[in-house]
Formats: structure tokens, C-alpha cells, sequence
């Protein structure tokens, strides 16, 4: 079935301009034309489209998301360079959850104190409730 860039655009979430940007820079090689020039999406460009989303969510750049898509029209021959590219990203999210997680105990830690303040006022809290103390030290080392 196809797509034109409207309907893929409503299907992805992506916007139109996106998607012709994209087009531009070499990442959608795969989408087709009509004989009026009309972009033809299908099944598989859509498919192409949400690894794309995905890589871009990971921090791939959009260099890097070309070289691999350029790796898999090149065909078996990459295949070694498409698996060392995605093992390399994966290290580089999983930094990055580790980072995410650091700033989430933060963001709680501030949570359960404003909370502790709010129900029982300011003063003494270190003392009054000694859980909280130990997290503040575990979290910001103090």
C-alpha cells in the first residue's frame, strides 16, 4: 500500500517538513515517486522511519543514521560495521541511563525533602527524620 507524505506524516507523528528534510539529507533513499513526482510511502519506508525516530531518541546523529542506512544498501558486506555501530550506541545509551538515573535520585531526594518540609516544617528536619539525611549524603555526598 502507499502512503503520501500527509498520511505518513498523521501515521508517524513526524511533520511533513520532517519528513522532506529527511528526504533531503539522504535517509529515506527507499521512498518512491509517482509519475507526477508525489512522494509513495510504503509499509517498509514507514518501518524505516520509526528505526530512524528510535536512533535519533538514542543520540545517534543524523550523519551517523545516513552511514548506517547507506551500510545497508551497500548489503552483507557491512554487516560487521552495522553490528560494531550499534554495539557502540548501545554503550553510549547506557551511559546516559546511568547519568538519567543519577539526576532521577536528585529529583526524588528534592521530592521527599519539599514533601517533609511541607508536613512538618523546616527546621530540624535533618534530625527529625534521619532517612532523609542519609539519602542527602548518598546523593550529593554531603
Amino acid at each position: 500500500m502507499g502512503y503520501s507524505i500527509g498520511q505518513v506524516a498523521k501515521k508517524t507523528g513526524l511533520t511533513a517538513h520532517t519528513l522532506r528534510y529527511y528526504e533531503k539529507e539522504g535517509l529515506l533513499p527507499f521512498v518512491k515517486k509517482s509519475s507526477s513526482g508525489l512522494r509513495v510511502f510504503s509499509d517498509s519506508d514507514i518501518e524505516w522511519l520509526v528505526l530512524i525516530e528510535c536512533l535519533k531518541g538514542t543520540g545517534m546523529s543524523l550523519k551517523n543514521i545516513k552511514q548506517y542506512i547507506d551500510w545497508c544498501i551497500e548489503g552483507d558486506s557491512t554487516l560487521t560495521q552495522r553490528l560494531e555501530m550499534f554495539k557502540n550506541q548501545k554503550v553510549k545509551l547506557e551511559e546516559q541511563m546511568k547519568q538519567l538515573q543519577k539526576h532521577m535520585e536528585k529529583i526524588n531526594y528534592k521530592i521527599a525533602y519539599y514533601t517533609e518540609i511541607i508536613a512538618n516544617g523546616s527546621e530540624g528536619v535533618f534530625e527529625r527524620n534521619p532517612k532523609l539525611a542519609a539519602e542527602r549524603k548518598r546523593v550529593y555526598g554531603k
